[in-house]
């Protein structure tokens, strides 16, 4: 893929709070109102059929805190915590597996967090046999575990090996030790080194590292330094985010009194995209950029990839079962989310209830418009005639106010349209975030707006 060149004027033009879309809804706008009942339903009608499933399986233990962390985690030092959520895990997976479809194969496995490998190796081995005692894997099965390096063994990784894992996600964040002092997580190059030689000697066959633009201390030149040498460990992929700053959320993001500014923060977006499109990595889009061979840029050029709470993905149409505290499920009429705190997960559960604490059942309008933004934010385009097709429906009639409001980004040169359908820019794959906010019904007014910002 050609270099390519950002425009930063135009970025900061755009740069303002908005959702991510790993769900259309988004989980704002899920409800407490939502009973199990009307969710089991969902449930029952979408386990008529024996199309692949998805499972996810959150993991919330850390250690210690990342500062920077916007993720639902459990900050402890005591290992046996670990074996008594394994322990509820397995009477969750007991409550939820005899209402699906025993024909239906797992064709995507998940653990997230959290981190994973906070698990004892013999631990991830025995959730391994809960999830294939209960479950038929397919023949390949996307399988893919998130690692913190600072607390993986080689064992770790021949554990997640005997379970079927084949993918591993590193975080990496920035290799600078000021910066990672400053956001509680250090991280020696030489530690990376030697975690990454581990996962290419015990056989995973991609690598995908996470970093953050956007954290205390950042500059250009430290940056640019960060990406060349974690271009020398060749991963497969890479996740580039934005930091969130969310301190109403997340109160460890207080500890942040200075950050970059807006155009140091573009800038070491700008570095990020030029550097690793000149590198050969394809940019997918939003913080994803993949390798011109890796499956997600292939899925990508056939208009086949997929974008869930897990990100971009290459499998279509596979429902997300999700396990453990605060995880959520999504099918095609539903969304649930489990309890976000132990004490109520382990609750529910020694009642023999599902976890579940917030659902929401979609309209035909929500399956429209998610559908919508999902091929908009894959596919960086939209055929009205495929899309009317796809839907069911007059796609530029439906859509037509929605299509009409988008005079300003085509002006700005981040899509272009036709009778047929939109294609977005290379520009406006970096703000793809604001093209599908067009199409979203629910939008507040932006000074109502509690999402981190677009860039």
């Amino acid at each position: 893929m050609a270099k390519l060149e950002v425009n930063l004027e135009l970025i900061l033009k755009y740069n303002v709070p908005g959702p991510r879309y790993t769900s259309y809804p988004t989980a704002p706008h899920f409800s407490d109102q939502i009973a199990w009942p009307a969710i089991a339903e969902a449930i029952a009608e979408n386990n008529r059929d024996d199309r692949e499933l998805s499972l996810y399986f959150h993991l919330p233990f850390c250690r210690s805190l990342c500062w920077f962390c916007g993720c639902t985690t459990v900050i402890t030092q005591k290992q046996e915590q670990s074996a008594r959520y394994l322990s509820y895990l397995e009477k969750e997976l007991d409550l939820i597996t005899p209402l699906l479809n025993p024909q239906r194969r797992v064709g995507q496995l998940h653990f997230g967090g959290g981190t994973p490998t906070f698990l004892l190796p013999e631990e991830i081995r025995a959730l391994g046999r809960m999830i294939h005692q209960r479950f038929v894997l397919a023949d390949p099965v996307e399988a893919g575990v998130e690692i913190d390096p600072r607390g993986v063994t080689r064992d770790h990784l021949l554990a997640l090996r005997e379970v079927g894992f084949n993918r591993i996600s590193m975080g990496i964040q920035d290799h600078d030790p000021v910066v990672q002092k400053a956001v509680h997580r250090l991280q020696p190059r030489e530690l990376n080194q030697r975690v990454t030689g581990w996962i290419r000697e015990t056989g995973f066959h991609s690598l995908n590292i996470d970093l953050i633009y956007g954290l205390p201390f950042q500059t250009p030149q430290s940056f640019d330094h960060t990406l060349e040498e974690v271009l020398d460990l060749q991963p497969d992929r890479f996740a580039i985010f934005n930091y969130a700053h969310v301190p109403w959320m997340k109160r460890s993001q207080k500890v942040f009194k200075v950050l970059p500014t807006p155009e140091v923060k573009l800038g070491l977006l700008k570095l990020s995209i030029e550097k690793l499109t000149d590198r050969g990595y394809v940019y997918i889009g939003m913080d994803h950029f993949a390798r011109e061979e890796d499956e997600l840029a292939q899925a990508q050029r056939s208009k086949t990839l997929q974008r869930n709470f897990q990100g971009y993905s290459t499998h279509g149409g596979a429902d997300i079962y999700a396990f453990g505290m605060s995880s959520i499920s999504q099918t095609d009429s539903a969304y649930w989310q489990n309890q976000k705190e132990l004490p109520q997960y382990y609750a529910a559960l020694d009642a023999g209830r599902p976890a579940q604490a917030k659902g929401y059942l979609l309209s035909a309008d929500d399956k429209i418009r998610r559908q919508t933004i999902m091929r908009l934010m894959c596919d960086l385009s939209l055929d009205y005639e495929r899309m009317s097709r796809l839907l069911g429906i007059d796609f530029a009639v439906y859509f037509g106010a929605e299509i009409a409001s988008l005079d300003d980004l085509e002006a700005d040169g981040l899509l272009k349209r036709s009778d047929a359908g939109l294609q977005v820019t290379e520009l406006g794959r970096l703000l793809i975030r604001n093209i599908a906010m067009r199409f979203d019904a629910y939008l507040p007014r932006e000074a109502d707006r509690r999402f981190s910002r677009t860039i």
